[in-house]
């Protein structure tokens, strides 16, 4: 990242060297301080210790300060507004950075659709247009991209986001078109070059390239190709590194967040800092190595901590007991049978589910398979674990009932087949109809109940 920097925005005020230097290299540096790399420290997530030295060792150390000062304009701009770990938003651009520019918003526009290809949920749209209005009222030009659904062979017509352009011409009481591609071709730039201030169109959906959700660099470099600077107000896919969302960065300078976004990272912050106990977190998902981040830092904060997904099958195997055909990361047992031991020095209860809905397959494609529910400790062999049994449930809505905060990463189950969705959505329902602190993460499954 620093060499990256050196080269890039920081070229001509940080140098970088992979070799080892001594005092009279610096006789012919035109850098006035260097940091040294291999000294430097990251001490936590947002406190970096920062080793400098100078053109002649004894250099005045304002020179370092002169240097971080320049660095923080360059992320956080003139004005600082942006505090330290915080994703600066539009609320932090100039009039000069928005007007007359193009702005490329990642919205959450993935909605239902009926087979008459009528939206039956609107929500996420009118979500979207706070942001999409402050744009157009600094004078910025607006495209709006986003996925709808899982297409699997390009573009079709029941993934369209006519629709949703249709609708949000409505809402807004004004012509938003809806280009026939995401990408940068001839006819898109076209359309793009005739926007005037104040202008929105979407662009068709993201998710008929493949290259979407592989994060294809050309992909991201097309679309980035068409604006100015990139907007992500789109929470439920913040956490996927997909074309749209993480590979447009790379080419779009500066990239923000929007009203949405901000206002739900804010809210989960607020949540995992400053909890009201008792404070649960619920991880599921289906391998452990994806998620020791997230229990190792919730070990530390909560009073309860919920296990689901695939990753339970990893932690019932740690504990002895046979899981049959069931997922399990072989080289996580270790880990999984510590994350309990600790779980239990530090005080917090860890429950996994004492019965298991299983399948004698995946449910590949929606298709029914064979289904039992049977004890956590009796998982038949060829049997595979596909969700939490209704004991289980009952159990985590108990353990939820004197919770004051949850936070949840991840389903309970595969929830996109229903034969094994109620572990989740019976979790969700709860504390929808409770009253308590309840922040979902961009992962979870409530963050995404009306289309996957």
């Amino acid at each position: 990242e620093i060499k990256k920097r050196a080269e890039g925005d920081m070229k001509g005020f940080l140098g970088y060297c992979d070799e080892d230097l001594v005092s009279t290299d610096f006789e012919t540096c035109t850098i006035s301080s260097t940091f040294d790399s291999k000294a430097c420290i990251m001490l936590d997530p947002t406190f970096v210790k920062l080793v400098a030295w100078y053109d002649n060792e004894w250099g005045y150390s304002c020179r370092v300060v002169d240097l971080i000062k320049h660095m923080a304009k360059v992320d956080a701009g003139e004005s600082g507004a942006a505090p330290k770990g915080v994703k600066k938003s539009v609320a932090d651009l100039s009039d000069a950075d928005l007007d007359g520019k193009t702005v490329l918003i990642r919205c959450d526009l993935n909605v239902p659709l009926n087979g008459d290809l009528e939206i039956t949920d609107e929500t996420r749209i009118t979500a979207s247009i706070p942001t999409i209005e402050y744009l157009c009222k600094k004078g910025a030009k607006v495209l709006a991209c986003s996925h709808l659904g899982r297409p699997k062979n390009g573009p079709e017509d029941k993934f369209s986001l006519k629709p949703v352009a249709k609708r949000m011409s409505e809402l807004m009481g004004k012509e938003i078109k809806c280009a026939p591609d995401c990408k940068a071709t001839d006819e898109v730039k076209k359309m793009v070059g005739a926007m005037g201030k104040g202008d929105v169109m979407i662009l068709e959906n993201t998710r008929f390239y493949k290259g979407e959700t592989k994060n294809d660099p050309e992909l991201a470099e097309s679309m980035a190709s068409l604006a100015d600077l990139f907007v992500n107000d789109a929470f439920g896919t913040a956490h996927r590194a997909h074309s749209s969302t993480e590979g447009v960065t790379k080419f779009l300078k500066p990239n923000v967040s929007g009203f949405l976004l901000k206002k739900e990272l804010d809210y989960l912050a607020g949540a995992v800092d400053s909890p009201v106990r008792p404070m649960c977190a619920i991880v599921g998902g289906a391998k452990v190595s994806t998620k020791i981040p997230v229990i190792e830092s919730m070990l530390d904060k909560v009073d309860k901590l919920v296990i689901g997904g695939g990753m339970v099958f990893t932690f019932l195997k740690a504990r002895g007991l046979s899981v049959g055909g069931s997922l399990v990361e072989e080289d996580m047992l270790d880990l999984a049978k510590k994350l309990e031991e600790q779980a239990k020095a530090k005080g917090v209860e860890l429950i996994l589910p004492s019965d298991i809905a299983c399948g004698d397959a995946f449910p590949a494609d929606g298709k029914e398979v064979g289904f039992k529910v049977v004890p956590a400790i009796e998982i038949p062999d060829g049997w595979l674990g596909l969700d939490n049994g209704p004991d289980a449930t009952e159990e985590i809505k108990k353990a939820l009932a004197d919770c004051k905060t949850v936070i949840w990463n991840g389903p309970m189950g595969v929830f996109e087949s229903p034969q094994f969705s109620k572990g989740t959505y019976e979790i969700a329902e709860c504390l929808a109809r409770s009253r308590r602190r309840t922040a979902p993460s961009p992962s979870s499954a409530v963050a995404t109940p009306c289309q996957p």
